[in-house]
């Protein structure tokens, strides 16, 4: 049975002047990227602005660092970093796109063209990748921050820090959108162009892909536990199970409640609960344990947003982000952090 999150749950929302691209949040703050190129940092527990900064030439993602002190902003043409103890921003207009960026152990990893680049948090570059062979489209640690992989046309390749050349190459010839690593740095999974996802074994590259999907695969992510995948490419949600020795023979799990996914976003713990995103505006939450692989699931719970959903985050397991793409932000409290 579907039910609905009353008003009552909404602990604030706030109106931004631009169509919100991507939420991050961390600690006791959201950061929300905007497609013309503005970013607003949020305080958690009000909503109030408490940072700005823009890249010129549009925005694609923004992430915050896991401690809350530093935000990175990508985008088509370069990428900022605005840091919280005095809101000094550092621009790098490359003119190269930049698709993504992530944190570990105060560094940010930014895709820039053909190459990742390793910053401190103010900036300064420590080390980058050779060239890829296209434009690197995401980027992703491994090993608490000592390994990074790279994702770019015809492979994914992981670096060592401060080493360009690739200690490791898993080759897989298409377009890569977007990556997932487990949190055990077991599997690397690729969302891809060709409308599948492939898949290694971190250790010694075994391989296989889930083909078949109706549309590009551009978002897919591991829950902390590892076991589940979850992956956008139709309009059903699949989730699939990586225990044991992977999913390898196996069928997903299909959470069905949106005609075109636009977000999801696994909620922090071990329980396996899922919030999804639609263009149509609808939000739902999932317990993906329920059910059995190939039957149909429908979600604990759905609620409405005032316009179709942009972005998803959770910020600890009791409150969810909503971005949409009418620029409301705001935030839901569950009453429950083990229930849905």
């Amino acid at each position: 049975m579907n039910a609905t999150i009353t008003a009552t749950d909404s602990l604030w929302r706030q109106e931004v002047d631009d169509a919100p691209v991507s939420l991050s949040a961390a600690g006791d703050l959201v950061a929300i990227a905007g497609a013309a190129g503005p970013a607003w940092v949020l305080d958690l527990g009000t909503g109030e602005v408490v940072g700005e900064l823009a890249l010129d030439g549009g925005s694609l993602r923004a992430s915050l660092s896991p401690d809350a002190q530093h935000v990175a902003v990508t985008g088509p043409g370069g990428y900022a970093l605005w840091r919280r103890s005095d809101g000094r921003v550092v621009t790098a207009a490359t003119g190269l796109w930049s698709q993504a960026a992530a944190w570990a152990d105060g560094r940010v990893a930014v895709a820039s063209g053909r190459y990742a680049r390793v910053l401190d948090a103010d900036g300064n570059e420590l080390w980058a990748t050779e060239a890829a062979a296209s434009t690197v489209t995401d980027v992703k640690w491994l090993r608490g921050g000592r390994r990074l992989a790279v994702a770019a046309y015809g492979a994914v390749r992981c670096h060592e820090r401060h080493q360009a050349s690739p200690v490791a190459t898993y080759p897989y010839v298409g377009s890569h959108l977007a990556l997932a690593v487990s949190p055990n740095d077991r599997w690397i999974c690729s969302g891809n162009q060709d409308a599948s996802i492939h898949i290694w074994r971190s250790r010694d590259g075994d391989e296989l892909t889930m083909a078949g999907y109706p549309e590009k695969v551009s978002r897919l992510g591991f829950d902390d536990t590892g076991r589940w995948l979850a992956a956008d490419g139709a309009p059903d949600l699949t989730v699939w199970d990586f225990s044991g020795k992977g999913p390898n023979g196996t069928a997903p799990r299909l959470l069905n409640a949106h005609e075109t996914i636009t977000a999801l976003a696994w909620r922090p713990g071990t329980l396996g609960h899922l919030a999804s995103g639609g263009a149509d505006g609808t939000v739902a939450l999932w317990r993906v344990t329920n059910g059995r692989p190939e039957a149909r699931q429908r979600p604990v719970r759905t609620f409405e947003l005032s316009d179709g959903v942009a972005a998803l985050a959770w910020a600890g397991p009791q409150v969810l982000v909503t971005a949409a793409r009418d620029g409301s932000i705001e935030a839901h409290r569950l009453p429950d952090r083990n229930q849905l």
